[in-house]
């Protein structure tokens, strides 16, 4: 039987115990991190999670030798690549997600390193003094001229498509133009939690676009409650407006009195009365002198009708206020 190295027993046993003491098991790649933006993100995971390197023939052994108790766990093997490395934490797997994106950070390009999506060149002043650095933005393609004493790119330049390698002068140009278009961060490539994988395509959640999805979520169940006339903390004020403009509008299309409908009856009947009056104008002596003084200090005399369209209106308006809030408020507790 081949002998087996004591630390390499000590490091299984190590990683044996972190995986049973936490809920959420991550596997990430450290490739190509340098050490300082390692040592932030290590910082900023404090009290939150641990991350551990270790080989991965150890890391398939102890995640085996637990096999029983977290059942699936060994479908995180797949996933490590490049430089893996565990994480363990009792965040949720979509809180470790988010976490481990807003640490990244702004890095230059490399030679052959492949753009994550389209690196643009800027229209603008390039902050340099006419000289050889003109024929170096040429010779990449970016198109720039002399303008007032600096070089100035003319427009914006698509200098990197999405997916295309970064050649060697191309990344030397990004960084004396003092373009940043990489991120080194460290990428979570899928997370265990409750004998379920989740890969990064799934734990990636547009906050955006969320947030709108809640917004017309809230807004579909608001206007169903409120046309269905389902009372809740959130509607209420909505469909007791909609019942008192409906009965004032009743009121007063039936002329029945009341302190509510008199104003809108009178000033009815003047704008009915202003209509008739104007449509018979032109008949000579139908009008009295008050008539037609009335009729000559107003401009326009439109029938005035009480639309239920405000009872609506009203609605949206308080439908909107709540939305707003309440979403606002789902999101923060998805999010955290």
């Amino acid at each position: 039987m081949a002998h087996v190295a004591n630390w390499k027993k000590e490091e299984v046993k190590e990683l044996k115990e972190l995986l049973n003491s936490h809920s959420v098991i991550g596997v990430v790649d450290l490739l190509n991190i340098p050490a300082r933006q390692m040592q932030l993100m290590r910082k900023s995971l404090q009290g939150k999670a641990i991350i551990r390197m270790a080989k991965k023939n150890l890391i398939d052994l102890a995640l085996n030798d637990i096999a029983q108790n977290k059942e699936n766990i060994t479908g995180l093997s797949p996933f490590m690549i490049g430089q893996p490395a565990i994480v363990f934490t009792d965040l949720n797997s979509f809180k470790l997600y988010k976490i481990l994106e807003d640490s990244k950070t702004p890095a230059p390009a490399k030679a052959g390193s492949i753009a994550t999506a389209d690196i643009v060149v800027p229209a603008g002043d390039t902050g340099f003094e006419p000289g050889p650095f003109l024929g170096e933005l040429q010779q990449v393609g970016i198109p720039a001229k002399i303008d007032k004493g600096k070089i100035t790119v003319q427009k914006d330049h698509v200098i990197v498509k999405e997916g295309e390698e970064v050649s060697k002068q191309v990344a030397t140009t990004l960084t004396r133009l003092d373009i940043n278009p990489m991120e080194v961060g460290i990428n979570l490539r899928a997370a265990y939690e409750e004998e379920t994988i989740y890969t990064s395509d799934i734990l990636f959640i547009d906050e955006e676009k969320t947030l709108q999805n809640i917004q017309a979520a809230f807004n579909g169940a608001f206007n169903l409650s409120v046309n269905a006339a389902i009372p809740t903390n959130a509607t209420v004020s909505a469909i007791l407006s909609n019942a008192f403009i409906k009965a004032r509008n009743l009121a007063v299309n039936a002329a029945i009195v009341n302190d509510d409908t008199i104003g809108l009856l009178i000033g009815k009947a003047r704008t009915e009365l202003l209509a008739i009056a104007s449509a018979i104008s032109g008949v000579e002596g139908a009008l009295d002198d008050e008539l037609l003084d009335l009729l000559s200090n107003v401009a326009s005399a439109a029938p005035v009708v009480v639309e239920e369209d405000n009872a609506e209106e009203e609605e949206e308006e308080e439908e909107e206020e709540a939305s707003e809030e309440d979403a606002a408020v789902g999101l923060g507790a998805l999010f955290g």
